[in-house]
């Protein structure tokens, strides 16, 4: 029993290291999101567009108004694969279903990464 013990605890440390080795050997396994963001230095600017979005405007809209980065025109970053997002960035897009503009999911909190703070929407996953 205490090698299973064992083996079941790194297995839930390093899930995510699993879902990435699968993403890697399956091409279809979920390697891409396409992804909108919003971005900011200051965590009160940052609420303070969450606290917009929860009021129904849309997330372009808030986008164009509060992000602080290139994707100012509605937060569109396009496809991004595995491996080309900053970690906590990179684990919350590939954790959030899919959603549209309409009817927007969201991180919430936003995502604490090196560049500021970030509200994360995915569009579609391949």
């Amino acid at each position: 029993m205490p090698p299973k013990k064992s083996a079941n605890k790194p297995t839930k440390a390093g899930k995510s290291e699993e879902a990435a080795e699968k993403g890697g050997k399956e091409k279809k396994g979920g390697t891409a999101v396409k992804v909108r963001h919003i971005l900011c230095e200051k965590q009160g600017k940052c609420l303070e567009a969450l606290e917009k979005l929860k009021a129904g405007q849309k997330f372009p809209e808030v986008a164009a108004a509060y992000s602080e980065d290139k994707a100012r025109q509605g937060g569109d970053l396009g496809w991004m694969t595995r491996g080309s997002m900053v970690g906590p960035f990179q684990d919350a897009a590939f954790a959030l279903p899919t959603s549209n503009i309409n009817n927007p999911i969201y991180t919430d909190p936003p995502i604490k990464t090196k560049f500021g703070y970030h509200i994360i929407m995915v569009e579609g996953k391949k």
